[in-house]
């Protein structure tokens, strides 16, 4: 499913799209302000402030009930 995320929302396995690829958070540190910075595999990094809005896919838990 695809979600809109920001600093507060976002969560580890959330795959997001910048430039045209994709990235899965892998891991991610709050920063001062509200922001975090988001992990990703082969070192990428992604510093998103508190009001940044990105688009990401998440994967559904069929087992929880909307």
């Amino acid at each position: 499913m695809s979600v809109e995320v920001d600093a507060g929302t976002v969560r580890r396995g959330d795959q997001v799209m910048i430039g045209g690829r994709p990235f899965v958070v892998e891991d991610m540190t709050a920063l001062a302000g509200g922001g975090k910075r988001l992990l990703f595999g082969g070192g990428n990094s992604l510093t998103v402030a508190r009001a940044t809005v990105l688009w990401a896919a998440r994967v559904a838990d069929p087992r929880r009930i909307p």
